[in-house]
């Protein structure tokens, strides 16, 4: 099911490149200290902002896992996303001010200043393994499988070629060049996915002839509690945890927010995120269902390379091209820049002190660097991820995200929560999260025989984390209750209670505008779930 492309396609695709590698060779060439190369010299304005949150979110796994899920069961799926608008809000609203306040880097550095070294320290490791097993993984899978399903390169080359393109531009030009070109991204990642939903649309006769043509419940958002995948108790109380962890406390995505120009244009960006978040339901997920509506012969995760080969003339196959590698590339190129980040901040200078700026930015070119050749390394063990693979993902995350939700939460919301309780809670998290994941997988291959642990491996991802959230924030209350008080110091301008300046902002119209369309974004979800429940 090879993509044939025409000479206009592949004009579209090289033109898409040139001004990539345009703009990574820009910043590339400016003056660089540690806060140019991994905060874009925290002077990034809000549109931008905005756009790279989103373009670094959308990657492969939801061109192919949006899709295949949304051919399997529906819009349940979507469930995510729109639950994404809601958390972006929190980021902006409860979190941001204390980031940009507290000048830090990273999320670690942030976790040291209200709880203590070991918090940060866990943190990171969690973090860049992480980066490394799941985010470059998962995205090289996609990525691959995209590829040779379009384009008949094999999983090794595909996955090569997105990762030496990618690191070109993230080695040399640090954040700045990974945030603009994250803008470019995001138009052409949108522009590609709306022109094959409209194609979709039109070909299978419109939304009513797609309701007609696929099973009742597919429009219908919520599941029951039986739903193996996403029961409603799952995502209205189980997925925000995983949605808090991604969204307001991943370097990943919160290194974005640190590089803005002041707490209002943080703001701003986290809101107009929160708008772009409301079309993956429209232009990945429904594209799935129009494939299984479409060619009853697909199934899960071939629905978007299927429509992609079998709907698009020649012309237009460029563009969705294009957008596919808008995706790869943004998320990979974030997730480089991150894990450099952490390493060079949260470990060398930890360990180095006196490092001088230029050291920094040396070593974090060179962390980038070791990233990439790691990427390249990991290609022959990806074929091992499961094909399930956005449920892959999600699961994955409930195992690690709700003690480090739970530890941030409880940090800004309450000030006698101390470091003895946030390690303990942590490492309570990281012990039950890796219990789950091992009893699940030898519970796939040989049914467990011991009934606690068997309930233990069945049970739903999405009900699990709710488990581990509410296990967490108890050991943390209670280990923090038994020990000493925090000091002054470490909740001073980093809680609500003694937030100071933190959480002042320029008032005036823009400070009303940002609430304007906060209230805004919210009615519109509202809305949206009504239409679909």
């Amino acid at each position: 099911m090879f993509l044939n492309m025409g000479g206009i396609d592949l004009v579209v695709i090289g033109l898409y490149f040139l001004i990539v590698f345009g703009i990574g060779i820009y910043f590339a060439r400016r003056g660089r200290n540690s806060t140019d190369y991994f905060l874009a010299g925290r002077d990034v304005g809000w549109f931008a902002i905005g756009a790279s949150m989103f373009a670094t979110n959308i990657s492969s796994e939801h061109f192919i896992g949006l899709a295949g899920s949304g051919a399997a069961t529906g819009m349940a799926v979507g469930h995510f996303e729109w639950l994404a608008c809601l958390i972006v809000l929190i980021l902006g609203w409860v979190f941001v001010p204390f980031y940009i306040k507290s000048g830090v880097f990273t999320m670690p550095e942030f976790l040291e200043r209200r709880y203590g070294e070991s918090s940060r320290w866990y943190l990171t490791v969690v973090s860049i393994t992480g980066y490394v097993l799941t985010k470059i993984s998962v995205t090289l899978f996609a990525g691959s499988l995209l590829l040779n399903q379009l384009l008949g390169w094999d999983m090794y080359t595909s996955s090569i070629v997105l990762v030496i393109a990618t690191g070109i531009y993230t080695v040399f030009g640090g954040l700045a060049a990974v945030i603009y070109t994250e803008l470019l991204q995001m138009f052409v990642l949108i522009g590609g996915a709306v022109v094959l939903t409209i194609l979709g649309l039109n070909e299978v006769g419109g939304i009513s002839g797609l309701q007609q043509s696929v099973p009742a419940d597919f429009f219908s958002m919520f599941k029951p509690i039986s739903d193996p995948d996403f029961p409603w108790t799952g995502i209205v109380f189980g997925a925000p945890i995983l949605g808090i962890w991604y969204w307001c406390t991943d370097q990943y995505i919160v290194q974005r927010v640190l590089s803005a120009k002041n707490i209002n244009h943080a703001q701003s960006g986290t809101i107009f995120s929160g708008f772009l978040k409301i079309l993956p339901v429209f232009i990945l997920v429904m594209p799935g269902i129009i494939a299984r509506a479409l060619y009853p012969d697909i199934a899960g995760d071939q629905a978007y390379p299927a429509i992609v080969t079998r709907l698009l003339p020649i012309g237009l196959k460029g563009i969705v091209i294009a957008s596919l590698l808008a995706a790869l590339m943004s998320s990979l190129s974030a997730c480089f820049n991150s894990s450099s980040t952490l390493f060079t901040m949260d470990i060398y200078k930890k360990l180095k002190p006196g490092a001088s700026e230029k050291q920094l930015v040396h070593i974090g070119r060179l962390a980038t660097g070791a990233l990439v050749v790691l990427g390249i390394l990991w290609v022959p063990f990806i074929r091992f991820i499961s094909s399930q693979l956005y449920i892959y993902l999600q699961s994955v995350q409930a195992y690690i995200s709700p003690p480090i939700a739970a530890v941030f939460l409880l940090g800004v919301f309450w000030p006698r929560a101390n470091s003895k309780g946030a390690i303990a809670s942590l490492l309570t998290g990281l012990v039950l999260g890796a219990l789950r994941l091992i009893t699940e997988l030898i519970h796939k291959q040989s049914p467990i025989g011991f009934s606690p642990l068997a309930t233990l491996a069945e049970i739903n991802f999405l009900h699990f984390a709710i488990f581990l959230f509410v296990v967490c924030v108890a050991v943390l209350i209670v280990v923090s209750l038994a020990t000493q008080a925090p000091a002054f110091e470490k909740v001073k301008g980093l809680t609500f209670k003694h937030a100071g300046d933190a959480r002042a902002a320029v008032p005036g119209l823009w400070r009303k505008m940002n609430i304007v369309f906060s209230v805004l974004l919210v009615i519109i979800l509202l809305i949206l779930w009504a239409i679909f429940f």
